[in-house]
């Protein structure tokens, strides 16, 4: 995966310390240090965090141009996330890929695992290309 184009994070991403560390055509990937504010009350990461890192790295998957100046903002249709496990490090690791469609909407799936390998959770999503990006 290319790491020339990599965007800085949007304020929701920099709060969370969400940071994206590969971009390619039809994939891309983000990834987070578990932290305190993170967590749930059984002490592991609130699955919207993983809901999140899922949809941001989906979403990107189609969005890339291999231009820094042509920008492509996507929008979720829809998403389905599949939680299965919990992490068994500390390094949670997000990959969208784009898996079909066309020019304005498309199709991806996505996992969440962390730095052991350890598969936390999956997702399918839809997503627009927005109009005028």
């Amino acid at each position: 995966m290319k790491t020339t184009l990599l965007e800085g994070p949007s304020a929701a991403l920099a709060h969370l310390g969400v940071e994206m560390t590969g971009w390619d055509r039809d994939v891309a990937r983000f990834e987070m240090t578990v932290a305190p504010h993170h967590l749930n009350r059984s002490g592991i990461p609130h699955g919207g965090i993983y809901a999140l890192m899922l949809d941001t790295a989906m979403g990107y998957s189609g969005a890339y141009t291999g231009e820094a100046e042509d920008r492509r903002m996507t929008l979720t249709l829809s998403m389905t996330v599949n939680y299965l496990s919990r992490p068994k490090g500390t390094r949670l690791i997000a990959e969208g890929r784009r898996r079909g469609g066309g020019t304005k909407t498309f199709f991806t799936e996505g996992t969440l695992v962390d730095e052991t390998g350890e598969l936390i959770a999956t997702a399918q999503g839809t997503f627009r290309v927005r109009s005028g990006a």
